[in-house]
């Protein structure tokens, strides 16, 4: 059990993108709002709107927290996704969390057709510190804005450790939970509160969050922690085995699946 998380008390955050009707996605937002998720939050993703415009609209929506989840850092420079994770926090007053990543997989392809190329892995990772230097130069001694990183090798988990409050472990399929695990007590030492991105529910695959071959049957035979089961009751035993074992207090699942998962975040929330 990671001591410092025993006794954080548990939040729900969902991934809410617009898919066709705008207006259809502001009632989805108020929905999810009321159910009792912590924070609505939008991927990075070109076939979407871009997450910035998108998340200020959503906070005029709701009280509730919005956050990126993740920008990408390959797609612009540090000092412009800075100034936008610190306008975000101005224009919400104090609700937005700055997720950043060094980009998923394939984002190099992605890259190479607008024209530009990926800079190297430890590029990236140097480019997600910077840019969280320059956002806290931005932010002053009056503004926090909470960050949030997705992070999987050595030097970027070194980087979270010592920079992020909010911490994810990029998970692949084939990852067993040992692996997660030993992943997630690399921050036992940190003051972080550790998120579990959590693609699948049942068998619904949020698309905007994991790769189109994703196969919930295998995750599930696998006791893969990228599933939860669909019934609200075992959902619930499995998000505080989760915490209890590897510390786990932040979950993020889909719009796709908050209707199922919607017992369990407003029985759990805050717990």
């Amino acid at each position: 059990m990671h001591d410092r998380n025993a006794n954080r008390p548990l939040r729900f955050g969902v991934v809410t993108p617009p898919r066709t009707d705008i207006r259809a996605w502001r009632d989805d937002v108020r929905r999810m709002a009321d159910t009792g998720f912590s924070t609505l939050l939008m991927p990075d993703i070109r076939m979407l709107p871009a997450p910035g415009p998108t998340l200020a609209v959503a906070a005029t929506l709701t009280d509730t927290r919005v956050g990126t989840w993740v920008y990408a850092s390959p797609y612009r420079p540090p000092w412009s996704v800075a100034w936008e994770a610190h306008s975000l926090s101005l224009l919400t007053d104090g609700r937005f969390e700055f997720g950043i990543g060094t980009g998923r997989p394939g984002i190099e392809d992605e890259l190479r057709e607008l024209g530009d190329d990926a800079a190297p892995p430890r590029q990236r990772v140097d480019d997600v510190r910077e840019a969280v230097r320059s956002l806290r130069e931005l932010d002053g001694e009056n503004v926090r804005t909470p960050v949030a990183m997705a992070v999987r090798g050595p030097k970027a988990r070194a980087v979270a450790a010592e920079l992020a409050d909010i911490v994810t472990i990029v998970g692949l399929p084939a990852d067993s939970r040992a692996v997660v695990g030993e992943l997630a007590a690399s921050f036992s030492g940190a003051d972080v509160e550790l998120a579990l991105h959590v693609p699948v529910v049942g068998d619904v695959v949020e698309p905007f969050m994991t790769g189109p071959d994703t196969d919930p049957a295998a995750l599930h035979a696998a006791d893969s922690l990228l599933a939860l089961p669909v019934d609200p009751a075992a959902a619930g035993e499995e998000i505080l085995r989760r915490r209890a074992e590897y510390g786990f207090t932040y979950f993020v699942i889909g719009s796709l699946a908050a209707e199922a998962l919607a017992p369990v975040v407003a029985e759990l929330a805050g717990k």
